[in-house]
């Protein structure tokens, strides 16, 4: 490190420092969610925002953290007073500014423009449409698994919780096997400008890779108007609702958002799950057991540690959060992490328990946002964990301890070592 850089690197620690201790000063807690400590496990300073100050002002991120589930879930529901148009938003901080100047995709719209976006794609991941795909996924599962086979040791995310999302929202989408490994670069480096706070260097990629991914689907666009297939693309390019079509920036930026959202979010439920449950024996041996509760498991695993920990919204007037007032177009972060321990809602939130009767996780979102993907995501993790206990009768943890990205709106494992023994003949 240069002496610049160090001594850069100082300042801003100690600015770190100071503004946190302001926080804490106001409100009894401070929070920060690029610590260490934060990173590895957020859910011991949520409970502390839960009970200390639960629409929190962050100094840092210039926002209102909100972390009770009542809040949460009304703020997520109520798209007339909690906007999503971040164009609308005060502050230009941060990924704001690199959000701002991509091509709007339907996650930050309001209606009318969100209802009629929505409505040209909703049906290609209705329940119906999804449940025909379990074989396909099911079969790509075990290839994948396949291709470790003979290793008592393997990453986890880079062999099977990755690559499987990938291939099947490409395989939806309609992009060939041979470009996967751009579609997964394009993802990572996309799914970034989610992230509050984001260096130049990361800013610099998004918008070439938005550039880079506008580009390739352009060209598979027209080869679809050309040549329909049996795939999304050529669906979106016959779209057509009330007379309305999609225009070509549109289908690029829904493919985008879906390339985002396909991949990410499952890749961490897939990882952030079966970490759960390596961490709760008890748990996995009860769901080996009694492999019909697996649905149920799938849902607790997205309550106990949720892929997407916050999500965002501006108020779209001055109102009341929880007995306290936010100005309007304040940026709000809806802690979903948190509202998914709240004790007002689940019993005993800190434990992992998939016979749980209290469903009603928010990791999907409310209201007219509501994951599109979320049927998808279900399936492919049903079917992910379900793959994984049938190929192996034991699995533990590998040489390498699991670790977290560091980021703030997406939870998930940079990688994960299991080590697995006594693979039974395949199912």
């Amino acid at each position: 490190m240069t002496v610049k850089r160090a001594i850069t690197a100082t300042a801003r620690s100690v600015y770190i420092r100071a503004r946190l201790a302001e926080e804490r000063l106001r409100s009894g807690v401070a929070w920060w969610p690029l610590a260490r400590d934060f990173v590895a496990n957020p859910y011991p300073v949520y409970r502390k925002l839960r009970e200390r100050d639960p629409v929190h002002y962050s100094i840092l991120l210039e926002q209102v953290v909100v972390t009770r589930y009542a809040d949460v879930d009304r703020i997520l529901r109520d798209h007339r007073h909690f906007s999503n148009d971040l164009h609308k938003a005060r502050s230009s901080r941060g990924s704001l500014a690199t959000r701002k100047k991509l091509k709007p995709s339907m996650l930050v719209l309001d209606p009318p423009d969100h209802t009629r976006l929505r409505g040209l794609v909703n049906r290609a991941f209705t329940p119906r449409s999804v449940a025909k795909m379990e074989d396909h996924i099911r079969a790509t599962a075990h290839a994948l698994l396949d291709e470790v086979e003979g290793s008592d040791e393997f990453d986890l995310m880079t062999a099977y919780a990755g690559p499987l999302p990938t291939l099947v929202i490409a395989g939806m989408i309609g992009v060939p096997e041979r470009d996967l490994d751009r579609f997964k670069v394009w993802s990572g480096h996309l799914a970034r400008a989610l992230e509050p706070l984001l260096t130049p260097e990361e800013e610099e990629l998004v918008h070439q890779n938005e550039r880079q991914l506008a580009d390739y689907h352009s060209g598979i666009i027209e080869q679809r108007r050309r040549d329909p297939r049996d795939d999304l693309i050529s669906r979106l390019v016959e779209a057509e609702e009330q007379g309305d079509k999609l225009t070509l920036d549109e289908m690029t930026v829904m493919l985008r958002l879906l390339l985002i959202a396909g991949n990410e979010t499952t890749t961490n439920l897939i990882g952030n799950g079966l970490r759960a449950l390596l961490r709760n024996p008890d748990q996995l041996a009860l769901l080996r057991e009694r492999p019909e509760l697996m649905p149920s498991a799938v849902e607790e695993l997205l309550r106990y540690d949720s892929p997407v920990q916050l999500d965002m919204r501006f108020a779209s007037r001055d109102l009341e959060i929880g007995g306290r007032f936010v100005r309007a177009w304040t940026m709000i972060a809806p802690a979903i992490g948190a509202a998914n321990r709240d004790p007002e809602r689940f019993e005993r939130p800190d434990e992992l328990d998939i016979t749980r009767s209290d469903a009603g996780n928010i990791s999907f979102g409310r209201g007219i946002h509501h994951c599109l993907g979320a049927p998808l995501a279900r399936l492919e993790g049903r079917i992910a964990l379900e793959v994984l206990l049938d190929r192996f009768d034991r699995i533990g943890f590998g040489t390498r301890p699991p670790r977290y990205r560091p980021s703030i709106v997406l939870r998930g494992l940079e990688h994960f070592d299991i080590r697995v023994t006594g693979a039974p003949a395949r199912s």
